[in-house]
Parts: C-alpha cells; structure tokens; sequence
C-alpha cells in the first residue's frame, strides 16, 4: 500500500530540470546579492560581475548531469552559510558594534565556496563555451 497521494506522483513526474533551472538561477541571484551586502559590511568596494558569474545559471544548465546537480547542492550550502551569516552580521551592525572583522572572514569563505562552484564550469576560450542549436 502506498501512502502518497496520486496528486504528489503527478506533480513529481513533471520536467524537473527547468524547474531546478529556474530555482538555480533564482538561488544564484540571491547568493550573489547576499554576498554584495556582505562585501559592504566588509568595507569592500563593490565586486565587479564577470560574465562568468552572471551566466553561471544558463552555463551550467546547459552543461548538466552531474556537474548541474553538484552545482544545485553547493549553491544550496553556500545559501545555508550566508543567510545565518549576513543575518548575524546586520544584528551586529544594528547594536553600533563593528561587523568589519567577522564581514571579511564570510566573504573569503564565499569566495573560495564560489571559486569552487564557478570551476564545475570548464574555461571555453575568449569565446565562450561551446554552443550548439
């Protein structure tokens, strides 16, 4: 006997990677917001977006399998690191203390973390990946 609904097995049966896509590029956008504010409270200047970050999502999607799901799992670790993170950091800017210090310390982590995610992503020359129609 089985205690699932028919409704969830309909819902789950739908194309899961344009969604995952879609939550993917979502997540990233977030993360990448995130961690400007952390920057800031870190007293850096403002990070300069390479297209490499801005066309993660549309890059590894395209890539897929196992490098889009580790992609999927690392970005869901980095968001579990940064939100905790940022919110202890405004609560500490909020009371007039300096978050300066603990700021930069979260930044480093999410730039290696970042550094690794961005590397799922294998280097396509001046051009870009490669793409097909």
């Amino acid at each position: 006997m089985n205690a699932q609904p028919n409704t969830l097995r309909e819902s789950r049966s739908l194309p899961e990677s344009r969604s995952s896509a879609q939550s993917l590029s979502v997540q990233w956008t977030a993360l990448q917001d995130a961690a400007s504010a952390v920057a800031a409270l870190a007293g850096l200047a403002p990070e300069r977006v390479s297209p490499q970050i801005r066309n993660f999502p549309a890059l590894i999607k395209d890539i897929g399998g196992w490098r889009f799901e580790l992609a999927c799992d690392l970005i869901g670790d980095l968001s579990a690191i940064m939100r905790p993170g940022l919110t202890a950091l405004l609560a500490v800017n909020a009371r007039g203390q300096d978050a300066t210090a603990a700021a930069l310390t979260l930044w480093r982590e999410y730039h290696h973390a970042r550094a690794a995610v961005l590397a799922l992503v294998p280097e396509g020359g001046q051009m870009g990946p490669r793409r097909s129609a």
